[in-house]
């Protein structure tokens, strides 16, 4: 059965800003419920210490592959949760995980919360997602 996505807005601006307040989906098949996504390593180092646009872009490279295990990728995501010490300073580099998104053809539900710190204190960004397929 083929999965149809349908975007919910009431209002224009979110789109505007990448992404839809919500989205409707039927037909799924397969859900993939991510853990929080951040700028490790392959062998679990944290890398990129106070550089927010390479721990992103490794956060979204580390969230792809597990999508990719999942037999899923950046267009199959229908929820992305963001989470930052520095909702300032992710602002500066969000072009980095916009592109990426828009690359892919997706505008999924987003929430951004500013947090005191996550789990490993040099980490700046964690991104946990939700796709179906």
């Amino acid at each position: 059965m083929a999965m149809d996505r349908t975007a919910v807005n009431p209002w224009a601006w979110s789109v505007e800003l990448g992404y839809n307040q919500g989205e409707v989906v039927s037909g799924q098949t397969r859900t993939l419920y991510c853990s929080g996504q951040t700028a490790m390593s392959g062998e679990g180092k944290p890398r990129h210490d106070g550089d927010m646009a390479a721990q992103l872009a490794l956060s979204l490279d580390n969230l792809e592959a597990v999508l990719a295990e999942g037999g899923m990728s950046l267009a199959n995501l229908v929820r992305l949760n963001v989470y930052t010490t520095d909702v300032d300073l992710l602002f500066q580099h969000y072009g980095v995980l916009a592109a990426r998104l828009g690359a892919a053809g997706v505008a999924p539900a987003t929430t951004m919360l500013g947090v005191t710190r996550l789990a490993i204190p040099t980490l700046m960004v964690e991104l946990e997602g939700t796709a179906v397929a």
